[in-house]
């Protein structure tokens, strides 16, 4: 992806998140998901930030049909992954530890969430493959 993750804009990212939920979507279909109508300015605009999108390598466009219709190539996880490195470098000097602690203790994890985040941190010390506990 061309732009650093901080710079996907928020209706960029609603965009995103739109084509994260289904396979493919046209101009008019996410236009009428963002909002609720669809005249000629809000298609306009639409279209213009997947062609952004589509510059950036976030999106692809399937131009076999029309209309056309895109797809999200940028995945959740990557774009996750990236906006909290670069808040990471911002705020700790690059270290996600620290970022990462604070996430953990200030969100209100349940019994559950907290089962999966030991499990996954056994998994990644070679601890929770196999072996019972």
């Amino acid at each position: 992806m061309g732009r650093a993750a901080r710079e996907i804009t928020d209706t960029e990212l609603s965009l995103l998140n739109e084509l994260w939920q289904r396979p493919t979507a046209t101009v008019q279909e996410l236009t009428e998901a963002l909002y609720g109508n669809t005249p000629a300015a809000l298609l306009a605009t639409v279209r213009k930030l997947l062609d952004r999108l589509e510059g950036e390598g976030c999106v692809t466009r399937d131009r076999t049909k029309w209309p056309h219709h895109y797809r999200a190539v940028l995945k959740r996880e990557d774009l996750a992954g990236k906006r909290l490195q670069a808040a990471a470098d911002e705020l700790y000097d690059g270290d996600l530890a620290p970022l990462l602690t604070h996430l953990v203790r200030s969100q209100k994890l349940t019994r559950e969430d907290c089962e999966n985040l030991r499990k996954m941190l056994d998994e990644l010390d070679g601890k929770g493959s196999g072996r019972g506990k």
